[in-house]
């Protein structure tokens, strides 16, 4: 996927890029391709017109895969900015494996998402609910108001982080308890960006001319033994492969869980805190689901989940998830009474060996400028900074986000506000002794189109995390 944003203005949609009339072709094709070798298919990109662009910027989703074996992989994009593409494929597995490079977003698609991203925080309203003495009144709130009305500022002066609600006339700002929020009508694309984004311009597969290689597994000695997956080892791009359904990282291996118990065990005597949005919290209900002993402690908590715990007294296990706080997209009522941002949850724990923290943030942040997200990104670095200074053997894993279907609103929630979190994340805590579970590239090359993917996604994301933390 290319990082290229060029400051374009559409004035004739034919001149933006097409997948249909684009062309993908093999590099120095081979005559015997065998497991360990490099694919690079090249894409010449045109547009409605048939002229051949010259620039770059597209937003490319590009796979291979092998149906019989449930195998599959994504591919690195490099772009040339001349309307020129390279796919890097790596081919890890035997068999025919056919190869599919999509279209997601015309660099024209996503200059324009760019610029309504950062246009205006308008795309989303929050109501917040006071309550006080059984008395209860609404009133809206957001990251900004207009400030000639009474407003109840929630804000850190340390950490920049500001919230803002108008101040009911009768109730403190004090008793705001829950929040809620609500798509506006409006669009900052203007008619011709629009049709970019209808059913016929998102997600287009490009024109190949193969259509798959067949793959030999061309010597018979074994593949070298990589180490262990652990904390502080880099994650590269692409990060691994599916083989038969199961996730096989390309840098290091996973543990050989043969037994649940085996699994299980990870968690004895720890204390995990998941930190973030319901992605993550997915992961908490799977393992409450796979492991019998872990039961969900009941908080009697009213409206969306915002904080669930779960407890195994035998094993010694408390894992914990709390939302990310501001800002939380969620048409359901939820409570900010206890609110708090990762890096304040962070800084309330002493850290250790027993301690393990699992960060996640992305999905509410896609519609809302960038600067909301970089923000809180530096302060969850600064967070850990100061949780490595005082507790070095804290385990502390970043979670990616997981892709989404990107023909639903893209404005809002583009798989490329997405990629775009991931590379950010991925600078900000390079030089941080943290563990990446590459949820990226698992979900683009599983090619799922839920946020919230199958239990056998899920399954891989975590034996990635029990590796690190075993």
């Amino acid at each position: 996927m290319s990082a290229l944003i060029h400051n374009l203005t559409l004035n004739d949609p034919n001149k933006a890029s097409s997948a249909r009339r684009s062309k993908a072709t093999i590099v120095h094709p081979n005559v015997k391709y065998c497991v360990g070798d490099k694919l690079i298919v090249q894409i010449n990109m045109f547009d409605n017109l048939d002229n051949m662009k010259t620039y770059g910027g597209d937003f490319i989703k590009a796979r291979i895969h092998t149906p019989k074996l449930q195998a599959a992989a994504s591919g690195r994009v490099e772009d040339f900015n001349n309307g020129t593409y390279h796919i890097h494929f790596s081919l890890f597995w035997e068999g025919r494996v056919y190869i599919s490079i999509v279209l997601l977003h015309s660099s024209e698609a996503v200059a324009a998402l760019w610029r309504a991203r950062n246009k205006d925080f308008g795309l989303v309203y929050f109501i917040g609910t006071f309550v006080d003495r059984g008395q209860q009144v609404k009133s809206e709130c957001g990251f900004q108001l207009n400030s000639e009305k009474n407003i109840c500022e929630y804000k850190n002066e340390e950490d920049h982080e500001a919230f803002y609600c108008y101040k009911p006339d009768t109730l403190r700002c004090g008793s705001l308890v829950y929040l809620q929020s609500f798509n506006r009508d409006v669009s900052f694309l203007n008619p011709s960006e629009k049709m970019l984004f209808n059913s016929d311009n998102i997600a287009v597969e490009i024109p190949k001319h193969h259509e798959y290689i067949d793959v030999q597994k061309c010597t018979n000695s074994s593949p070298s033994t990589l180490e262990l997956c652990k904390i502080g080892i880099d994650s590269p791009i692409p990060s691994g492969f599916v083989l038969q359904n199961s996730w096989k990282p390309s840098f290091c291996r996973i543990s050989n869980f043969t037994t649940q118990e085996q699994m299980y065990s990870c968690l004895s005597d720890k204390m995990i805190y998941f930190m973030g949005d319901s992605t993550v919290r997915q992961w908490l209900t799977y393992l409450v689901q796979t492991f019998k002993g872990l039961k969900m402690f009941d908080l009697h908590r009213v409206g969306l989940e915002t904080l669930m715990v779960a407890i195994d007294q035998e094993r010694n296990v408390k894992i914990q998830w709390k939302k990310h706080s501001h800002p939380i997209v969620a048409s359901r009522l939820y409570m900010v009474k206890d609110d708090a941002y990762v890096h304040e949850q962070i800084d309330q724990l002493a850290g250790g060996s027993h301690y393990v923290i699992v960060i996640c943030l992305g999905q509410h942040f896609r519609l809302f400028p960038i600067q909301v997200f970089i923000r809180r990104i530096i302060n969850v670095h600064k967070a850990l900074n100061r949780l490595f200074l005082r507790s070095p053997d804290t385990k502390v894993i970043i979670k990616t986000e997981n892709t989404r279907d990107d023909s639903h609103d893209a404005e809002r929630f583009s798989n490329f506000y997405g990629y775009i979190h991931n590379m950010i994340m991925r600078d900000v805590f390079r030089n941080l002794p943290v563990a990446v579970v590459d949820a990226w590239d698992m979900t683009i090359a599983y090619n799922t189109l839920d946020v919230h993917p199958p239990n056998h996604v899920v399954k891989s994301q975590i034996d990635m995390f029990l590796t690190y933390i075993c």
